[in-house]
């Protein structure tokens, strides 16, 4: 593997039964790479499959097939995975959307943010847990007066805030965040995924943010993976996938991203997007540097 590689999905399929005689394939043969220090984004529309992707990376679901190599470890392999264990806990982090269902409601945010230090036996850098989550508190944007509150009297952007520093604490190498602004107010969400920029540039983490988010997705991502179906359809430099989308599917969904114009936003035509088999079937294709399309064979 690419030393530069921190992530490396092979083949990843994921199917949920739902009786004896039915199945739901939520992933289907999913392959993608995070490089060191880049912020990939993985877009499509609910259902796609995204977060049962994410789920998977972060060892939450079992695979059905297919291999996750983070760090050059098998991650889907029991006995590497006991064998690096305290490592892999510590150095890949989730955020999740929901950040009131993600914080314990009994605990206070100090208490919250120190929580995994705790449980991986980690020294505070500065002194006390106390101290350290105070430090990732104001990295965050927050004060201290916020350290002996509980997440019921937060707003959804605080919590959201809060379930970052958590996550920063850990200082990991692989932060994974499953449509972490997706619940949020609209200002909110900026000043989220402002923050996220910040954060990345300041620690050089690697970065999967999930989203549905178009316009967001563009503002932040280095690359852009597109799922339909459990399926990555296409897959490119986020600038050469807006700027030249190949898979209808592609080109459908970034046709209903809002214009900030009344009238432009009026007089424009939405591209309608109709499955076809030929359409999902094949494999992934590299049409132009780092750009793949998933073409009919």
């Amino acid at each position: 593997m690419n030393d530069n590689v921190l992530l490396d999905v092979k083949n990843l399929t994921h199917v949920f039964p739902l009786s004896k005689k039915i199945a739901v394939k939520a992933v289907d043969d999913l392959s993608f790479r995070i490089y060191k220090g880049e912020i990939f984004g993985l877009v499509g529309e609910s259902g796609s499959g995204k977060s049962t992707a994410a789920r998977c990376v972060m060892n939450i679901y079992k695979p059905t097939a297919g291999e996750i190599i983070y760090k050059g470890i098998n991650t889907c392999d029991l006995s590497e995975f006991r064998a690096n264990k305290k490592m892999l806990q510590t150095t890949r982090q989730l955020i999740l959307q929901d950040s009131n269902s993600s914080l314990n409601q009994r605990m206070k945010v100090s208490d919250i943010i120190a929580e995994p230090m705790k449980i991986n036996g980690i020294r505070p850098a500065r002194g006390t847990m106390r101290a350290e989550a105070e430090f990732q508190l104001h990295y965050v944007g927050m004060d201290h007066s916020f350290l002996d509150k509980y997440p019921s009297q937060l707003s959804g952007g605080q919590r959201q805030r809060v379930a970052i520093a958590r996550a920063l604490s850990m200082e990991p190498e692989l932060l994974v965040a499953d449509e972490p602004i997706a619940s949020l107010d609209v200002s909110i969400q900026a000043q989220i995924v402002n923050l996220f920029r910040h954060l990345q540039k300041e620690h050089g983490f690697s970065f999967l943010f999930i989203a549905h988010d178009l316009a967001m997705v563009e503002f932040l991502c280095d690359r852009v993976g597109v799922m339909y179906h459990g399926k990555l359809v296409e897959s490119a430099p986020t600038k050469e996938l807006f700027a030249n989308p190949i898979h209808p599917y592609t080109k459908a969904l970034l046709s209903a991203i809002p214009i900030p114009d009344p009238r432009r936003e009026r007089s424009r035509k939405i591209k309608q997007f109709v499955a076809d088999e030929t359409n999902f079937s094949g494999k992934l294709t590299e049409i132009s540097p780092n750009h793949y399309v998933l073409m009919g064979e």
